[in-house]
């Protein structure tokens, strides 16, 4: 599966680099959308089809929390260890590491901040979805379902939805979608709380 996700990526990019005429970007946004949700469709077909899924989750209760707030404080820890490596400020640091892989929001917020920031932001929550893609089979099969789960972030409830309920099973799925949700809603509330230490 990770070297389908890969190769797909690879052949994304030869295909935008070589074959498509630049006035196609303007369609992407809309064909990305229309993909999303078909993924996603079959995604909720899959969890519909498991009767006891619900009321597993209903047993964990507010246990399935600690998940998304998990991945919110491994996030902007592992944001600010890394500025600690890299010499840069703290809360800087910490701020782009808020941004939990959403690429377009965090960076945007950082742009009036600093536009260097914003494009470590930028770049960072995108490489970090392109390894959680690549990685969630493989750390679903040997660590564990949750472990795939963290290193999604906010793209737990959207792009990445599909591969983890390929790569777990549908009570995982659940999970992950609540983790991505809380996740996604941290990243605006977070971020300039962060800006202002």
């Amino acid at each position: 599966m990770s070297l389908k996700i890969l190769l797909s990526v690879l052949m994304g990019m030869g295909t935008g680099y070589y074959l498509l005429p630049s006035n196609f970007l303007q369609y992407t946004d809309i064909i990305i959308d229309i993909g999303l949700c078909i993924l996603l469709f079959f995604v909720g077909i899959d969890i519909g089809k498991q009767k006891d899924v619900f009321s597993n989750i209903k047993t964990m209760g507010f246990k399935i929390l600690l998940v998304p707030f998990g991945i919110i404080l491994g996030g902007i820890l592992g944001g600010a260890l890394s500025g600690i490596i890299l010499n840069m400020p703290l809360k800087e640091a910490a701020a782009v590491g808020s941004g939990l892989g959403w690429y377009t929001l965090s960076s945007m917020m950082l742009t009036n901040y600093s536009t260097e920031l914003s494009t470590l932001a930028f770049l960072s929550n995108v490489i970090r979805e392109v390894i959680a893609l690549i990685l969630v089979p493989f750390v679903a099969k040997y660590i564990g379902y949750l472990e795939s789960v963290s290193i999604c972030g906010a793209t737990a409830m959207d792009t990445a939805l599909p591969v983890i309920s390929k790569a777990t099973d549908s009570q995982t799925t659940i999970i992950a979608f609540i983790s991505g949700i809380i996740s996604t809603i941290s990243v605006p509330v977070l971020l300039p709380i962060i800006l202002k230490l």
